[in-house]
């Protein structure tokens, strides 16, 4: 797996790509919090933030319904909230029975659920929007300029850098177990269950061990190339005025869309 693989889009040239790391982490958390502090039910708010989406995705160049196609991946871990359906008290809506158990949908709890699907399914469109369209050591340089912790952006850095080291081992593992056991053709290879979830575990276990190991040895040649904590960057990122007026300019549109939500 090639590291350059994780940021294919961030060369392209555009008005969202050219803006300050630091407006676009900014925008994107103030959006986030917008969207979870707007009431159950603000489909004007919630659809003004949508165009702000499709906006957004125009300007970046990327095309208008890029994160709109990529998140909807993210809804069905949404559906945990599944439970507010029935838990909120209000007019049964549905009702039906599985085993013993009844259960009655009201509609304040079907109103509650639609809400926090849409809120999900917006924010997680914005954050797609700011992976896609800032490079990955800008957006790490942008926290620490934010004053995030430099534990977790350090932390967050080297997850993000040896990722495909990781998977590159399970590779490795996997092809040195497909190379060490043999099959009959038209015949399942292996045991059962439990001799597979041994087998997995025991993958799993040398997976740690390998990780454990080349993590001191990268750590000890880092060391020795002078590493000192801090990750350090050719941008140098600086404010512009167009910064500062983009930022501006998107906060008071969310500020006017929790306005519009609270009507």
């Amino acid at each position: 797996m090639h590291f350059d693989a994780f940021d294919r889009y961030h060369e392209k040239e555009s008005f969202i790509h050219h803006l300050d790391p630091r407006v676009k982490v900014v925008v994107t958390i103030v959006f986030i919090v917008s969207n979870a502090l707007l009431p159950d039910g603000a489909w004007l708010a919630f659809g003004l933030a949508w165009l702000f989406l499709l906006a957004a995705n125009a300007l970046s160049g990327l095309g208008i319904a890029y994160t709109l196609k990529r998140s909807l991946i993210a809804l069905p871990f949404a559906l945990i909230a599944v439970t507010v359906l029935f838990s909120i008290p209000g007019k049964p809506v549905a009702n039906f029975s599985i085993a013993m158990w009844d259960f009655v949908i009201t509609d304040a709890g079907l109103l509650r659920f639609v809400s926090i699907l849409i809120r999900s399914w917006l924010s997680v469109q914005i954050a797609l929007l700011l992976v896609a369209a800032t490079r990955f050591p800008d957006l790490i340089h942008a926290l620490e300029h934010l004053r995030v912790p430099a534990i977790l952006t350090t932390i967050i850095a080297f997850l993000y850098r040896y990722l495909f080291v990781l998977t590159d081992e399970v590779f490795r593992l996997l092809r040195a177990r497909e190379s060490r056991s043999a099959s009959v053709t038209g015949k399942r290879s292996g045991g059962g269950v439990f001799w597979r979830a041994n087998v997995a575990g025991n993958m799993a276990g040398q997976l740690f061990l390998r990780s454990y190991e080349r993590s001191d040895r990268i750590y000890n040649a880092m060391l020795s190339r002078g590493y000192t904590g801090h990750l350090y960057t050719l941008n140098a990122h600086e404010m512009k005025p167009s910064d500062y007026f983009v930022t501006a300019f998107v906060v008071a549109i969310i500020f006017i869309v929790q306005v519009i939500g609270r009507l």
